[in-house]
């Protein structure tokens, strides 16, 4: 019987590769950068699974080029890069990769916090040009991280680890979340208040929601107006999360101290993007997952999505449960053909 044939839209761990070319006929896209629209679109003809990134968007006219494609494994948490809608419409099952990359990303988070209220990336640079001279009273002072405020714009897992490391440098935490957890804020000390109150009173503003309708913007020029002149902004989430000409004009003019970025509205950041021209900004690739624990847990567990779906059963991590028993299958002798 032969093989089902999937598309995989970028190099993973070997782990992984070597798991799917056993079990699947597998068509490896070997570019470094995201596979161009119209190959995606051919590549993707007569497959019966994609295991695509965060930076493919998989949308109807994707899925529509194989009549017989039955399951999109995302390798990431965040699925902003698929229409979900359409996904549902079509019986296709959709997966992703939670929980594995949870503490890693909330490492670098406060990695990004400590760099940036430290001037860290600036220290450097300016030990590395030979301006060091001498110790001065006044040489890069920052702003102390133990006992300052610490507010989380969303409180799901990633934003609770950061909760937890905020209490070993005995920071206060409060939380601004959709839905309240309070057993969460009695488990980590943590203080539940409104968006507004949480911007005007904490020293970091640390940001962790999903990108959503809601989302996009949710921090933009008014909200940057409400934060301290002494205070940081953090964001590991999703780049159109905050208003980036907003966030460029209020790190300009020092209407906020720094900011730390590990995603941005336009991937990758252009080089003549004016952020980076600013000295009160940390910045990284989009690395918040990038440990190799953590990533091969990913592949393993998108590469696992795509052969139970490819195979006409549910997958074990799927973001769109609602067709958990009818979902699209190959019609052939299969328990699961509907």
């Amino acid at each position: 019987m032969a093989k089902p044939r999937v598309f995989v839209s970028r190099r993973l761990p070997e782990v992984a590769l070597e798991r799917i070319s056993r079990e699947c006929d597998m068509d490896l896209w070997p570019g470094e950068l995201p596979p161009p629209r119209d190959a995606l679109l051919e590549h993707v003809r007569g497959c019966e699974g994609i295991l695509c990134l965060l930076t493919d968007r998989i949308d109807a006219e994707v899925m529509d080029a194989s009549e017989c494609l039955r399951v999109i494994s995302n390798y990431a948490v965040g699925y902003d890069n698929i229409d979900l809608a359409a996904a549902d419409e079509r019986r296709i099952q959709v997966g992703n990769t939670p929980g594995v990359l949870t503490e890693t990303t909330a490492d670098l988070a406060f990695a990004l916090l400590l760099a940036a209220a430290r001037r860290i990336v600036e220290a450097d640079r300016y030990t590395r040009s030979g301006e060091w001279r001498t110790w001065g009273p006044t040489l890069l002072l920052g702003q102390d991280v133990h006992h300052a405020a610490l507010g989380l714009v969303g409180f799901g897992r990633i934003g609770r680890e950061m909760a937890k490391r905020a209490r070993g440098f005995d920071m206060s935490v409060q939380y601004f979340d959709a839905v309240r957890n309070e057993d969460a804020e009695s488990e980590l000390g943590a203080r539940f208040v409104d968006l507004d109150t949480l911007l005007a009173t904490s020293d970091f503003v640390s940001i962790h929601v999903p990108l959503t309708d809601a989302t996009r913007h949710m921090i933009g020029e008014r909200e940057l107006d409400l934060m301290k002149p002494t205070a940081i902004l953090v964001n590991t989430s999703r780049g159109p999360v905050v208003d980036r000409r907003a966030l460029y004009a209020a790190l300009r003019d020092r209407r906020i101290a720094a900011a730390g970025l590990d995603v941005f509205e336009q991937e990758p950041i252009s080089k003549d993007d004016p952020l980076l021209g600013l000295d009160n900004v940390v910045v990284t690739p989009h690395i918040g997952s990038a440990s190799v624990a953590a990533r091969t847990k990913m592949a393993l567990m998108a590469a696992e999505n795509l052969i139970e779906g490819v195979n006409c059963r549910p997958i074990p991590y799927k973001v769109n449960p609602e067709i958990d028993s009818d979902f699209r299958c190959c019609g052939l002798d299969c328990d699961q053909a509907t």
